[in-house]
């Protein structure tokens, strides 16, 4: 599985690449900049993208304006942005693009390696993976809906944006998958968003309503 590397920080980028090649990936680039980041997803067209937000020369949003354009001209191509920051902007309109698989992680908020490495097999198989604290904060900024949610709903979607079945929210929450089905197709009222059983496409769903 080809993989493209963009992140500043030296020890880091040698980490990550070292990481991911003892499990099978192959880093095809790894860069440091934005500029460069652009050009070697277009040329390589990898099996995922693992992409800062923030990269020189202005240490913003160009991970992420790069990782949009690179999805323009390869429609599809998987995104797993790992970041110390969420970019509420762009963030949006990376996630809610449906075509391929997409994910957001926080750096300080990976404690394994193993679902880390998970996080990146899932969006390179087209998948969906959220930290609960890149939703929250999304959600923060649509106040309204935000705060007609329940306190168990909240728990509900923060588990969903980690691509969690309706049986696995159960077992974590220790309720009955009924009372989840209970609790999404009340999250999805509240949203005015219209139920759906699959993981992948609610959560963009409320992405892509935010986005709106």
């Amino acid at each position: 599985m080809r993989v493209v590397i963009a992140e500043d920080l030296a020890l880091l980028r040698d980490g990550l690449t070292r990481l991911l090649e003892a499990y099978d990936f192959k880093v095809v680039a790894a860069v440091d900049n934005g500029p460069s980041l652009l050009p070697a997803l277009v040329e390589h067209r990898p099996d995922v993208a693992v992409v800062d937000v923030r990269l020189p020369p202005t240490f913003t949003d160009e991970g992420l304006q790069a990782a949009i354009a690179a999805r323009t001209a390869v429609p599809g191509l998987p995104v797993l942005v790992l970041s110390q920051h969420v970019e509420p902007l762009y963030a949006r309109e990376l996630l809610s693009d449906r075509n391929g698989g997409v994910g957001y992680l926080l750096k300080d908020r990976v404690s394994h390696v193993a679902q880390f490495v998970d996080g990146v097999r899932r969006v390179a198989g087209g998948g969906t993976v959220m930290d609960p604290e890149v939703v929250s904060q999304l959600l923060a900024r649509n106040q309204p809906p935000l705060a007609a949610l329940t306190a168990r709903e909240r728990d509900v979607i923060g588990l969903m944006a980690e691509g969690r079945s309706n049986a696995a929210i159960a077992g974590k929450l220790f309720i009955g998958e009924k009372a989840v089905s209970k609790h999404i197709n009340s999250i999805f009222t509240k949203l005015g968003l219209p139920p759906s059983d699959d993981d992948n496409r609610r959560v963009l769903a409320v992405l892509a309503y935010l986005n709106g």
